[in-house]
């Protein structure tokens, strides 16, 4: 069977959400275009790193091509809402690909399916028959912008950070690792 690249060249929408409870969320990566939405489920980690690798290739076309990229979000770009229902997964991400489209001035992001085995680099931003289905999204520098910025926000959105040791705060309790697995008991007969 040959693979499905569901391309975006002008998205209406390009976000990072998630579903569930903090502690409990599953991620998603949701491409719209006219009346065509496609979501693909995806790490926490991986969201971090696509935001990180993206802000810095922002970065280096600005310095590299002269291309306009914006310091911040410009206002009607930013994205706060929720995810668009129903949430169907298409696939679940395992190779990412990021690149610069010279042509077009556009950021391209390349989301593959977890394979069986090892994929092929050649097959990333590339349309072979072979190879695992793809989301292909092309984004201004000013959408690639506020994508890497809501990713960071829906990330953060999680759990409470532990003052002591950084891990995340579990609403059933927290054994911390700075005070070898004991909780501070208070009782308020002592001195």
């Amino acid at each position: 069977m040959s693979r499905v690249i569901h391309v975006f060249r002008q998205p209406d929408r390009f976000v990072a959400g998630t579903v569930g409870e903090p502690g409990d969320r599953t991620f998603y990566l949701q491409a719209s275009e006219d009346v065509r939405t496609i979501s693909v489920t995806i790490e926490k980690q991986q969201v971090v790193v696509l935001a990180e690798r993206l802000s810095s290739l922002l970065e280096e076309v600005a310095s590299r091509f002269g291309a306009d990229v914006p310091e911040d979000v410009p206002d009607d770009l930013v994205d706060v809402d929720p995810l668009t229902v129903p949430v169907e997964e298409e696939f679940r991400v395992g190779t990412m690909g990021l690149g610069w489209d010279a042509d077009s001035s556009a950021v391209v992001i390349e989301l593959l399916a977890i394979t069986e085995g090892e994929v092929d680099e050649t097959v990333v931003l590339d349309d072979t028959e072979e190879g695992p289905d793809a989301v292909r999204v092309f984004l201004t520098p000013a959408a690639a912008r506020a994508f890497a910025e809501r990713a960071d926000r829906v990330v953060n959105a999680g759990r409470k950070p532990c003052p002591l040791c950084g891990e995340p705060l579990d609403p059933n309790g927290h054994i911390c690792p700075r005070q070898n697995g004991y909780r501070r008991e208070t009782d308020a007969g002592e001195d």
